[in-house]
Formats: structure tokens, sequence, C-alpha cells
């Protein structure tokens, strides 16, 4: 990868710029996000709740050697997340992918799409760990109706994402402490375990019996890769990161390979504790790990870790969903009232709304499976369009240094796309499908609207 400095005058298009700077419900957000903050903001929604359960659907399709397929998916991760870095820190505009296909395509209506299923995507897994949190992991300190445990949690996530984003990102530094914290003690105990002549070292590198080695680990490097994709959130915050083009690039490497680390060493440590069909059967794979290495630690803890990953899974969800109703507002393919911001707290309060209670809307009307599934085919088709979009853009020049990834892996990142796109079930993409019928039609009744107020 390399910097890459360009000038011209292509620079001077920017959808943003449809927005008044002097009306100050709308002027530009508040850049309190220092590199730190943004690289634990992308680790913390890597290094999220899939782990606690990941580890042991992996086992159950390679077997021991768990490592592998995390690390395949790491590398598959870093395709797009190049991508990514050079569009972000070419056009540091809240909005994201909406904002790089307004722009590589030329389409307000292929804009408003990508943006839409990145929206709907955000919205529903924020839901779905809204769910989540307020079922077994709540259960176990406090009993209470799970979808009206969820409207709570999503409230006060509104609470947090409304007072500012510094003060938000501060809890997602204390939350990521926490569910790293949590990793780091699982591979410490498997580590006591192992000084004591326990568990098995061999584990780490044998395949299940009965499986092909490639075919298994490309079906698990699938599985593995959803636990990755959380990373594509940052972009929908950029306009409130100070010195965009200098700190996104390294936040973002960093964190995935943080995570990408924390992954394997978790994933081994399990192998080497508990036999691969154990971890398989168990719904709770790094408990049953701690049970194996019988370190003292009581089993509520890990509960409290899983409950504080779920939170804030959720928090960073809804940050990047507000940002990104936000941005498409200032592209004008959202109407202009989510583009306003409190004068003081500088943040979309108005798309903090509208989310939320979208969210909660979903909550009510889905399960936690449904919910969950539905994300995956939108963001691929959004990822994919991101790595067509970075090779689109390449003649378009910018007045400042910025990012650039070399060309093959944008090339390599669309067929890593297509092959995991290829690998979602027909219900799947009637689930997806429905989603973008319902965006058709928000869209055909904003134009609808809009040709109406100007026949006025």
């Amino acid at each position: 990868m390399t910097k890459h400095p360009q000038d011209g005058p292509g620079a001077a298009r920017s959808a943003a710029a449809r927005v008044p700077s002097s009306d100050p419900a709308t002027r530009s957000l508040k850049r309190n996000v220092t590199g730190f903050l943004l690289y634990v903001f992308i680790l913390g929604d890597v290094l999220g709740a899939g782990i606690y359960a990941l580890v042991g659907q992996i086992a159950g399709e390679v077997g021991g050697v768990t490592w592998i397929p995390m690390t395949v998916a790491l590398l598959l991760a870093l395709l797009t997340a190049a991508s990514y870095a050079e569009l972000v820190t070419k056009y540091p505009r809240a909005g994201g992918s909406a904002v790089f296909a307004e722009r590589a395509f030329n389409s307000p209506l292929v804009s408003y799409l990508v943006g839409f299923a990145m929206l709907a995507a955000g919205v529903v897994s924020a839901a779905a760990l809204a769910l989540a949190f307020a079922g077994d992991y709540l259960g176990s300190f406090v009993h209470i109706n799970p979808v009206l445990g969820a409207i709570i949690f999503l409230c006060l996530v509104a609470a947090l994402n409304m007072r500012g984003i510094k003060e938000s990102l501060r809890s997602n530094v204390i939350m990521t402490m926490i569910e790293f914290s949590g990793l780091l003690v699982v591979i410490i105990c498997v580590g006591v375990l192992v000084a004591n002549h326990g568990g098995d070292l061999t584990r780490a590198t044998s395949f299940a019996n009965d499986v092909q080695p490639i075919p298994a680990v490309l079906g698990a490097a699938i599985l593995s890769y959803y636990s990755f994709v959380g990373f594509e959130t940052s972009a929908n915050i950029i306009e409130e990161v100070r010195h965009p083009s200098k700190v996104y690039p390294r936040a973002l490497f960093g964190a995935l390979i943080t995570a990408g680390v924390m992954y394997a060493l978790v994933g081994t440590a399990a192998s080497v504790a508990v036999d691969s069909n154990t971890l398989a059967q168990s719904s709770g794979p790094l408990s049953t790990v701690m049970g194996a290495t019988g370190v003292p630690i009581p089993a509520w803890i890990f509960s409290l870790i899983a409950l504080v990953a779920v939170a804030n899974g959720s928090l960073l969800t809804m940050i990047m969903a507000s940002r990104l109703a936000y941005g498409m507002a200032r592209q004008g393919i959202l109407p202009s009232p989510l583009a306003r911001v409190l004068p003081r707290r500088r943040t979309p309060w108005i798309a903090i709304l509208v989310t939320t209670v979208c969210a909660i809307g979903l909550t009510v009307a889905g399960s936690v499976a449904v919910l969950a599934e539905t994300v995956v085919i939108l963001l691929l088709l959004v990822f994919l369009s991101t790595n067509v979009a970075v090779l689109v853009l390449r003649r378009e020049e910018v007045p400042h240094q910025h990012f650039r990834a070399w060309t093959f892996v944008p090339v390599l990142a669309m067929i890593s796309c297509l092959v995991l796109i290829s690998q979602q079930t027909g219900e799947v993409w009637l689930r997806g499908a429905a989603i973008m019928v319902i965006g058709l039609v928000i869209y055909a009744a904003l134009g609808l609207s809009k040709r109406y107020r100007g026949r006025r």
C-alpha cells in the first residue's frame, strides 16, 4: 500500500456542499475523535460478542485448527478494508459507502440503495443486539420481558449517542477494555492449564476426522469473516475524526490485525483446553473452556463480559447508523431534517431519534436469529459496491494526500465478496430483497414528495 498525493479540480464536486454551511442546524459535526479513540472504536466493533459463540461453530467445521480459518478471514477482511481506507481518506465525509457510490456511479438511485442497504444492516444489527442484550445475558441478573428490556436499552443508547461522540467513544473504550480483558483471561487460564500438564497441544494442529481440509477451511473462513465486518462502521464517523487521512489507515488496519491475532489466540486456547466436538455442542464455548481450565473464576463474570460486549456492539452500530442517515441527508438522498444537529452538542439528533425508533420497531417484529441473518447479505452488497467504486474513482483527483491501495487489492476484494455472496441461502436472499423493496418504496415516496413541493 502507498500514500498517493493528487491535485486537481475534481475535489470541488462534493455532495455535502448541497447543505448550506450557514445554517446552524445543519453545520458540520464536531471533530472530537482522536486516532486512539478511532482505533478503539473499530476494535470494539470488530471484537464484539461474536467470538463468545463463534469458536464452537468454527471448531465444528474444522476441528482444532480454528486459527487457520480465522487467519484466512482476516486476510479477506483486510482486502475490503484497504478499499475503505482509500475512499475514506480521499473523501472524508459522513455517509461512507453511499458517498462513494454517488461519486463513482453518478446515480442518485444507486447511491441511495447502497446507503439504504448499509443503514438497514446497521439498524437491523442493533435491534438484534438489543434483543440479545435483554435476553439470556440480562436474564442472568434481572428478569424482564426481552422486548421491553431491548426498548429501554435502545433508549439509553440513544441518550448516550445524543450527548456526543466523545462521551460515546469514552464509554466504548471502557467496554472494549472489558471485552479484551475477558479474552485475555481465557488465554491466560489455558496457559495455566498447560503449565499444569493439562489440555492437549496437538489438537491445535489437527483437523476433525472425515473432513477435507481445503473445503473445511473455506467454510469456516466464511463463518469467521462475519466477525470482522464491524470495521465498515468507522467510515461513517470520519467527519468527527481529527486528521483523518493520517490516522484512519493506521487505526483501521491496526484494529483489524489486533482482533485477528486475539481471535486466533482464543481459538487455539479453546482447542487446547477442550476437544472440538465438545466446543461445537456448547452454546457458551468460552464458558466451557474456562470450566475445563479449573481456574476458580465465577461463571457470572463471563455472563457480564458477554453483556458488555453486546452492549458495546449495539452502541457502535447505532452511532454508525445515525451518522450514515445524517450523511445521506446531506447528500440530498434522504429528507433534509435528518442532517440537523444540536447547536451545542453537534450531534445529529433527528437521525439518532429516527434510527432508534426503527430499531425499536424491529425488536417488536423480529427475533434475534431472523434479524442477524439479514445483516450478512446487505453488508456483502455494500462491500461489493465499495470495491468497485475504488477502481472507478481512480480517475478523480483530490488536492490532499490520501491512502492508496495496490490495484490488485480491490479486485481480489470483489472476488472474495462474490464468493461469500454465492454461499448465501435463498431464504437470506429473500429477506434482503424484501428490505431493498422497502427502500425503493421510500425512495419513490421521497421523489413524489419533492415533485409535489416543487409544483406548489
